[in-house]
Formats: C-alpha cells, structure tokens, sequence
C-alpha cells in the first residue's frame, strides 16, 4: 500500500467511523450517533473562510482551487478529495484535522500581502458640525479595523443631539491639542497630545475639543467602515477635481507657419 492510499483511508475513517459493536453503542443509537456526528469539511471550510473575512477568489488564490469548486464544496455540492484536502490545509496553513472538526472554526493568520498608500489629503472627506474626519484607504475592502484621523469642531456636549455610539471598540490618540471625552458611563476625561484611550464603543460617547486651537485625533474602531460613517450622522465631501491645464497659446506667427501660408 503507498503513502497516498494510505492517506487517503485516514482521511475517509474520519467520514467512516468504526462498526456500533466496537464503541458500545446499539444500532439504533449508533444511527443517530453518525447523523449528529458526521463531518462536513464544506460547512467548516466556509465557517473559517467567513471567521477570518476572506473572500472566495482569495481562498482560490492560497489554495490553487477554482472558486466554482469552493463554492460548491462549501454549498455540499461536491465532496472533497484526499488531494482537494491536501491542498486546502497546505493551501490556509491549517491541520487537516481541523476540517473534520465540529467546533466553531476560529480565526487563522493568512498571509494576503495587501497594502494602502494613502497620501497627504487623499482619503475620504466625512463632516458634521461637531467633526471633521477623514477615512484613509479607502481602496481596502472589508478592513479588519477603520483608522480614522478626525479634527474636533465641538466645544460644548450640547452641540450634539446625542452622544455617538457603534458596535465595537475604539483606540484614540491625540495628535495634536487637547480633547475631552464624554461618556454616558464615566465621567469626563481630559487627554493632551500624545494621550491615548481604548473604550467599548458601544457605549455613547463625544469628543470636545478643550483646548484654545486645533484638536487632532487618530482614532481606530473596529466595525464596519459604513456604519461608523452612518453613526455619525456625517456626510461625504466630495473634493473638487483638478482643473485642467489651459492649452499653450500659440502664436500668430507659428500658425501662419503651420498653415503654410
């Protein structure tokens, strides 16, 4: 028998467990033992695709699979192969085991190489009365964090209509001034540059501006991008394009020249 025939009934045990008799069980309950118990690699395929926020194409690109074949193992349309299993587990740097595992499938480190450049003045323009924000890489999809760098125009709690809350958690870091942060559950604090904060955003929450000029913050929330932007009630800038250059003026000696006349 070679390696690979060998490999292969390994993997097909864990699909094929052993005869009722030889773990205790009667037919009856060893019947309902395998329908709870019965691995599906597709559905843990997906649950560890969806935990970690990869997409298809990019499960495709690791793995060397064709996305119509991942889409259809997730959906139970076609079983896996020893070799698909292979290429899978080398493919997200997993163990094999963990495909056959009925556990929620936790978070794995991929490796995607992606990357943003944002310049001085580019990104994403979002005002209010109270704030002026800017989104920097916007070209990155489903980020797993939202950096945020934002000037503080409020000075008074009243200026609000109400504090700002969003599902998650929120780092910010003064940059530049002095800032005051409300809470609706501690009370306020007052942080100078270079200060920083981690707090549930969850809770309400407002930055005042405390000091006599410019108030600078990095804030960095984890979320989604469009529900922190439609939290805080802003809206999209949109930067006036470039004009264009005014074509060079020629001559009236040149365009005798050029008409030959």
């Amino acid at each position: 028998m070679d390696i690979f025939t060998r490999k292969s009934k390994t993997a097909a045990a864990a699909l094929d467990p052993p005869p009722a008799a030889s773990v205790g069980f009667s037919d009856a309950e060893w019947s309902v033992q395998r329908v709870t118990t019965k691995a599906k690699p597709g559905a843990v395929l997906k649950g560890l695709r969806l935990a970690n926020g990869w997409t298809l194409a990019q499960v495709s690109q690791r793995t060397g699979l064709p996305v119509s074949t991942l889409s259809k193992v997730e959906n139970d349309k076609m079983s896996l192969s020893y070799d698909k299993l292979a290429r899978i587990s080398r493919g997200l740097e997993i163990d094999i085991g963990v495909l056959f595992t009925s556990e929620s499938p936790s978070p794995v480190s991929l490796v995607t190489g992606r990357r943003s450049i944002t310049r001085a003045g580019e990104g994403r323009l979002i005002e209010t009365d109270t704030y002026e924000s800017l989104y920097p890489a916007t070209d990155l999809l489903n980020k797993r964090f939202v950096p945020i760098i934002s000037d503080i125009r409020a000075r008074k709690l009243s200026e609000f209509s109400e504090m700002i809350r969003h599902p998650g958690e929120e780092y910010a870091f003064v940059v530049e001034g002095v800032v005051e942060l409300h809470t609706d559950l501690y009370a306020p604090v007052r942080l100078e540059a270079g200060d920083s904060i981690y707090f549930d955003s969850g809770m309400g929450h407002a930055y005042l501006n405390a000091g006599p000029g410019l108030c600078r913050l990095l804030t960095i929330c984890s979320g989604e991008e469009s529900q922190l932007i439609a939290a805080s009630g802003g809206q999209e800038v949109k930067k006036p394009a470039a004009a264009s250059p005014a074509p060079p003026r020629v001559k009236r000696g040149d365009q005798r020249r050029a008409g030959g006349s």
